[in-house]
């Protein structure tokens, strides 16, 4: 008895240390998330010239290059580094697999790209996003002011959302919707000429009945003929990129195997890139080009799909894949991660993977490791491969 009450009693003093701040902590937090929202806001209203946010992209071979990118919410208990320093590429013509469990920063990273992370609260606080433009000019999203991202965001950045039936609105029909994309986005349309484009649309997803799916609202439809919806209005346009976040999440196996399909299929059609988010590792093994492995707003392993997944480096990578059912072969118990993600308004300042690796050891106790290049195509964040990163560059 004496134990358990010793346990608790520790308990209790952790949570106290971990989640208790004072009247004065909770006001000083307020006073500074006001101050910060305020400046944040203020950039994207501004009327701004354009030189203001053109840069050069470092690769022009890439559509889209994430360097440093910062995204925090300002909560009432502190920030929350949702996104924290992040840098990879999305190379025209290919798919990019962001892999990571839930509350990693996969998709406010997304969000980010498009400018639709919740605001006030949720603010991008620093790095770059460029976009190289079908105009031919390379714009800093950071930058950009709201006003001028509206001009980009559904023309050449469109976003298939998680969950379709949240995402379309319940009062409209869909060919309403669908007819938005093509009033604002192409030049010269007009109610015809957009119905038109939103029919055609419906029958490139593989929707049958196109004419009567335009004039039904969304409770009428199952989940994946939403979810063709969703893609039909995300492609409308024919955008340089397609973001697609989770788009086979609530779908059984034999419609997320056709979704997989479509999507691979409309992108070779209209030689757009693909960012595609999911916890799935069959789904990335199935699409990704690319693969960037994310974990407490970080990446942590990037590479090529071949060699994250023939040579995964990162402890954790390595217990996601292990973590995955293998088909014929039995095991007593699925493989999972010990422990927990750490708190993201409080980070500890060592490896933040540390406290649940089996592989650790002294050195990571050290800041947050940076990422050490092993090929011109892999690199992972972990201290295990500091020396082969060393030599390789000699």
């Amino acid at each position: 008895m004496e134990k358990i009450k010793a346990f608790f009693k520790k308990l209790f003093a952790k949570a106290q240390t971990d989640f208790y701040i004072s009247s004065r902590e909770s006001r000083r937090i307020s006073r500074q998330n006001k101050k910060s929202i305020r400046h944040y806001e203020k950039q994207k209203k501004r009327k701004a010239d354009e030189s203001e946010y053109l840069v050069e992209m470092k690769n022009p071979g890439n559509v889209v290059e994430f360097d440093g990118l910062q995204t925090h919410f300002f909560t009432d208990v502190g920030t929350v580094k949702a996104v924290d320093g992040i840098s990879f590429d999305i190379p025209e013509e290919r798919t990019v697999g962001i892999v990571g469990e839930s509350g990693c920063g996969k998709s406010v990273t997304s969000l980010s790209l498009m400018q639709l992370v919740q605001a006030p609260q949720g603010q991008i606080v620093g790095g770059q996003i460029r976009y190289n433009s079908s105009s031919g000019k390379c714009y800093d999203i950071v930058k950009m002011p709201t006003s001028e991202m509206n001009k980009v965001r559904g023309k050449e950045i469109a976003m298939i959302f998680q969950e379709p039936m949240t995402s379309l609105n319940p009062v409209f029909t869909i060919g309403r919707q669908l007819d938005e994309v093509a009033l604002l986005h192409i030049p010269g349309s007009d109610k015809e000429s957009a119905k038109k484009k939103s029919v055609e649309m419906l029958k490139t997803v593989g929707i049958a009945r196109a004419e009567g799916v335009y004039s039904s609202y969304p409770h009428e439809l199952s989940g994946g003929m939403r979810q063709r919806v969703m893609i039909a209005m995300a492609l409308a346009a024919s955008p340089r990129l397609i973001i697609a976040d989770e788009p086979t999440t609530a779908l059984d196996v034999t419609i997320q195997a056709q979704i997989l399909d479509l999507l691979k299929e409309l992108k070779d059609k209209i030689k757009s890139s693909i960012m595609l988010i999911t916890h799935d590792l069959g789904v990335i093994a199935e699409m990704a080009d690319d693969v960037v492995v994310m974990y407490a707003g970080k990446v942590i392993e990037k590479g090529t799909a071949i060699e994250v997944f023939d040579r995964p480096m990162h402890p954790y990578t390595v217990g996601l894949q292990k973590s995955k059912p293998v088909p014929n072969k039995e095991v007593d118990k699925l493989y999972s991660i010990p422990g927990q993600v750490p708190n993201p308004v409080n980070m500890p300042n060592h490896c933040y993977f540390m406290d649940r690796c089996s592989r650790r050891f002294d050195r990571c106790k050290d800041a947050h490791p940076p990422l050490y290049q092993i090929s011109p195509t892999h690199s992972v964040a972990c201290y295990l491969y500091e020396q082969e990163a060393t030599e390789e560059k000699d």
